[in-house]
């Protein structure tokens, strides 16, 4: 199998070290000291990835991409796979609808694997899963954070993304599923407390269902986002006073920016509820899943770039069992066997994973 990884940051690094030599691999990156790094694990290509043109280009002579751009380049390389027919599993998170590419893709007879990391992607795996339990289903609901072990005032949050795309979060409306129809929220209406595991979080809805929107036939379905307490107040008074405004925002980054970059390793959490009945009898099932920093890898790396190498290592193994057109992970969750070997393979990875009944 003849692979080209495009991005060799910190996901793509992971996926090169799980893929590990097994397949043909072409690793491409416009930084040299990323490249350096993986030098080991693929074919290194220095090269600039900013058009579909030059996208199209490189990937054709490959049998699959992998693709860990940023979301502006997502649907650029998806149109490229098309058009050269090949397969693309997609990390690249991208702002329009995937879905809209399924007949596309099927015309092309090439299948795309979209959201393939953590949340989302390990989140709709769950989901799918879930789906698949209940006789009858009402709700799925997901928990999920990415946090410092540290916490530190007066924020109590770490920023290892960009500090742009977490005040988006903060500020652009969330949408969910609530009596059989999607509706939008503002995400810092409503902030609960929740307590898992013996730690308690604040929570706030976060516009990360995407594709599970249009997937799961479901009367209720959301997702929260979770941060220590005392976060989100103070991050409410600051968007209420207009300090993300796009005219204050440069401003109000330079000053809490700082007050959320110190050294504290991190840790994943996940929770995937589903409610309904199995029997005719009102049932709750559950994953919880647990992760922190180890080996000098961040939780959040692990837990996105080792379910990408998974899905793309699934993807050759089973490749039968994946039709043509858009498959989100969800899909895949429905499948008992991939779900399964992908859930085993992460538990191997010392990523801890319950599925509580």
């Amino acid at each position: 199998m003849n692979i080209i990884l495009l991005g060799a940051g910190r996901i793509g690094e992971v996926i090169s070290v799980y893929l590990n030599n097994r397949f043909d691999l072409t690793i491409v990156d416009s930084s040299q000291n990323n490249l350096k790094k993986l030098e080991n694990y693929g074919k290194p290509k220095k090269c600039r990835i900013n058009n579909k043109n030059n996208i199209t280009e490189l990937i054709k002579n490959y049998d699959l991409v992998i693709g860990c751009l940023p979301g502006k380049l997502g649907l650029k390389t998806m149109k490229a796979c098309m058009e050269n027919q090949i397969d693309l599993i997609d990390l690249s998170f991208m702002p329009e609808d995937s879905l809209s590419l399924d007949e596309e893709a099927k015309k092309n007879n090439i299948t795309i694997i979209p959201d393939a990391g953590f949340a989302p992607g390990l989140s709709n795996l769950f989901a799918g899963r879930l789906y698949q339990k209940f006789d009858e289903i009402d709700e799925i609901g997901i928990r999920v954070g990415g946090l410092p072990i540290k916490k530190k005032s007066p924020l109590y949050y770490k920023i290892t993304w960009s500090p742009h795309d977490l005040i988006s979060e903060y500020i652009r409306n969330a949408r969910l599923i609530k009596n059989n129809e999607i509706i939008e929220i503002d995400p810092l209406e409503i902030i609960n407390k929740v307590r898992i595991k013996n730690n308690d979080f604040e929570e706030f809805f976060s516009d990360g269902l995407r594709t599970l929107l249009s997937t799961l036939d479901i009367s209720n379905l959301w997702e929260t986002t979770l941060r220590w307490e005392g976060h989100l107040n103070k991050i409410k008074i600051l968007r209420d006073l207009n300090f993300f405004n796009k005219e204050n925002l440069q401003n109000t980054l330079k000053i809490i920016s700082p007050l959320m970059d110190y050294e504290s390793k991190d840790f994943s959490i996940m929770e995937v509820i589903g409610y309904g009945k199995i029997n005719n009898k009102k049932r709750e099932i559950k994953y919880y899943l647990y992760d922190e920093e180890k080996n000098g890898l961040s939780s959040m790396s692990r837990v996105t770039g080792f379910t990408a190498g998974i899905i793309v290592e699934t993807f050759i193994k089973y490749s039968d069992e994946f039709e043509n057109g858009v498959i989100p992970p969800e899909i895949i969750g429905k499948n008992k066997n991939l779900h399964d070997e992908i859930v085993d393979k992460l538990k191997q990875k010392d990523i801890h994973i319950e599925y509580i009944l």
